[in-house]
Parts: C-alpha cells; sequence; structure tokens
C-alpha cells in the first residue's frame, strides 16, 4: 500500500520507519525540509517540502495512488483541512488526523474523519492507570454511540467463566489481556487474577455495565 504522511516530527518519522519496515510505500511531507533530517540514513519514501493540503504538494507526494492518508502536523486546523481534502478530492477512504484538542476531536469523528485526539488520549492512559474503577474508553466508532472499553471488574468474579460477566452484564467481552497477552475470549475461558477485561457496548449502557462489573455475582447454588 502505498501511504502518504503530512508531518515529519517524531509521530510522523516513526510512523513512517515502521510502514516502510512493513513493506508498504511512504510519501512524508512537511513544510520545513529541515524536518526531514529525523529520517533515519537508506529511508527510501518520497520527501516532499510543502503544505499538506495543497493539492500539488499531494499529487507528488502520490495522494492518487495512496491507500491511507495521515495527518501528524503541530497544527489541528491543517491536520483536518488535508485529512478532508485526500477523502473528498482525492477519494482517499482511510484517512486519520492527529488533533489537540479534544473538542474539534469529537466533532470531526461524528463527521466521519477518525482523529486521534493527543492531550485526551494521553490524559486517559494515566486515568486508566490511577483510577483503575470503572470504565476508559479505547475506542468509539465515528458516531460516538459505540464503544470498546477497559472495565474494571470485583475480584469475586476471578475463577468463574467470562461468560458468566457477560451474560450477567448483557455485553461481550471482545478480548483480555493475560501476563501481557491478548486473548480473544472462548466458551470455557475463565477470569484469572490480573486478567484486563475489554468490552464493546453502546455508550449510553456503560454506567449499567460499570456497576454490574464492580458488583460481586449473584451467589449461585
Amino acid at each position: 500500500m502505498h501511504i502518504v504522511i503530512m508531518g515529519c516530527g517524531r509521530v510522523g518519522s516513526t510512523l513512517a520507519h515502521i510502514l516502510e519496515d512493513n513493506g508498504h510505500s511512504v510519501a512524508i511531507i512537511d513544510r520545513d525540509p529541515q524536518a526531514f533530517r529525523r529520517l533515519r540514513v537508506g529511508f527510501r519514501g518520497r520527501r516532499v517540502t510543502g503544505i499538506g493540503f495543497d493539492r500539488a504538494v499531494l499529487q507528488e507526494a502520490g495522494i492518487e495512488s495512496a491507500g491511507a492518508f495521515i495527518a501528524v502536523s503541530s497544527g489541528d486546523n491543517s491536520n483536518i483541512i488535508s485529512a478532508r481534502v485526500s477523502r473528498e478530492t482525492f477519494g482517499v477512504d482511510n484517512v486519520v488526523a492527529r488533533i489537540y484538542d479534544p473538542r474539534r476531536a469529537e466533532v470531526y469523528q461524528r463527521l466521519g474523519i477518525p482523529t486521534v485526539a493527543t492531550v485526551r488520549w494521553t490524559a486517559d492512559q494515566i486515568l486508566r492507570r490511577i483510577l483503575p474503577e470503572g470504565a476508559e474508553p479505547l475506542w468509539r466508532d465515528p458516531t460516538g454511540a459505540v464503544m470498546l472499553a477497559e472495565v474494571a471488574y470485583n475480584p469475586a468474579w476471578i475463577g468463574t467463566k467470562v461468560t458468566d460477566l457477560e451474560e450477567a452484564a448483557g455485553v461481550r467481552v471482545a478480548f483480555l489481556n493475560r501476563l501481557g497477552d491478548a486473548l480473544v475470549t472462548k466458551n470455557d475461558t475463565v477470569i484469572q487474577e490480573g486478567d484486563v477485561l475489554h468490552v464493546i457496548a453502546a455508550e449510553n449502557d456503560m454506567d449499567r455495565v460499570n456497576k454490574v462489573f464492580a458488583a460481586a455475582p449473584e451467589e449461585r447454588h
């Protein structure tokens, strides 16, 4: 796949290297030619100097044959405009934009532009470590109606089957992390100490799910 990246900062250059190592062709755009110094020696992708929402610049980067566009410059407006131009003018369906303002990110998500809200994401990661109770969202669909979340659970559920917790909460456990490995749960999967559960559910249903997970299972006879 050919992938165009706007922004050759730390994130953009890291993505360029990872994508190239995975066999993709890459073009990276930055208005400052000095930014390309972040690229390693031997980087084979295109370096395009210019503004990422300029059509001629995008064409020079190969946007017309691109399977994806990534906007990770330091400007929210530039990232969103370039993502929209890539999608609406050049028909690139797979676009993502980094946004620093979480309020803007939510708006653009609802408009169908996938975003990564840097500040909010970092805050969520910290909160998940210091306030483990409840749920912290890991992903939302573009409408904001469905979310994937890590949900804390009452230790009394340890030793019971995941399906018992799913039935009680009326929710699907998408996967769990166990000793550093991600596992897709099966009908006979038993919750072990240290397991981290990830559920997929409607956002407006998460309060109820949190309450069920936080409570001890009903006594079974």
